[in-house]
């Protein structure tokens, strides 16, 4: 049952209330849940991300714990998925727990994140594992589908132990015939030791080609990619639907104008993006989640 009556400390109190003394609240109120169901033909997906915080990933631009404190995330999370257009959420077990408590999934698509053992700036930041989700217990919380992170970087051996995980992952998602949202990435170091994502067109053509043939299917593997130049090349690279990811954009304008040409693609099926709609800089989540709603309603029709 929702508590939004409740004034908002009453309400993050309870949180911690249910978890110390009835931990199997959470269960049951997964168990419970109203699912939205997977999108009809034609139609486009908002969905928020915010699985950040579980990779120690808490900067947003120059604020560099920004997703630090729990309840106000909550309060963004919960102000998003209130919003018309939104679909839905992906988010790692504690923040999904949060919500389900709250009563803020009903009647929404929600995505289970898998690996985020990879932490940032970690020197073991290619060695992806699966601390989070798997695909049993992403099926027992009548989740939607797990998204996992698949970093590439011929140069390091842990890439090999990523690749052998995400491909496991996506079979066990398969068998349950739940959605693998596969975030790929063509990754090098720099000399500092820094890890970087390649977002040149041929880098992102590469990391799908490798990681749409993972696991024993591809039936239910979806692709979650940054919108990079040449788009219409990009997508050409695949028949998956992919969504575009947010990532923390430095110019929030252009990359509304990046996600509106990429819409227009067919293989296009919407947006999973947090910290540019979570974290704005006018601080007004309802506005920036009300833009990409737009946008994604606009390339609907």
């Amino acid at each position: 049952m929702s508590d939004v009556t409740l004034p908002r400390t009453g309400r993050y109190e309870r949180l911690t209330s249910i978890r110390a003394t009835r931990p199997e609240e959470i269960a049951a109120a997964a168990a419970r849940r109203e699912r939205r169901g997977m999108p009809a033909e034609g139609e486009r997906l908002l969905v928020i991300a915010a699985d950040h915080p579980a990779r120690g990933a808490l900067a947003v631009r120059d604020r560099p714990l920004a997703m630090g404190s729990r309840t106000d995330l909550l309060d963004r999370l919960q102000t998003a998925l209130a919003r018309p257009g939104v679909h839905g959420i992906l988010a790692s077990p504690d923040v999904l727990e949060d919500l389900l408590l709250l009563g803020a999934l009903e009647g929404k698509l929600a995505f289970g994140s898998m690996n985020r053992g990879g932490l940032l700036g970690s020197v073991f930041e290619l060695d992806d594992r699966f601390t989070g989700y798997d695909a049993a217990s992403i099926d027992a919380m009548r989740l939607d589908g797990g998204k996992m992170l698949c970093r590439i970087d011929p140069a390091d051996p842990a890439t090999v132990s990523t690749l052998e995980s995400c491909a496991h992952a996506v079979s066990d998602l398969a068998h349950r015939r739940l959605v693998a949202m596969v975030e790929p990435f063509w990754a090098r170091r720099s000399e500092s030791g820094a890890l970087r994502n390649d977002l040149s067109p041929d880098a992102v053509i590469r990391a799908i080609s490798v990681a749409q043939a993972l696991g024993v299917t591809s039936a239910y593997t979806w692709l979650k990619i940054p919108a990079v130049a040449e788009m219409e090349r990009v997508m050409a690279a695949t028949t998956l639907p992919a969504l575009l990811l947010g990532g923390d954009p430095p110019d929030i304008d252009a990359a509304y104008a990046d996600w509106n040409r990429a819409l227009a693609l067919p293989g296009v099926r919407g947006l999973v993006v947090g910290r540019a709609l979570l974290y704005p800089p006018d601080d007004d989540v309802a506005a920036a989640v009300d833009g990409a709603a737009a946008l994604v309603r606009e390339a609907r029709s």
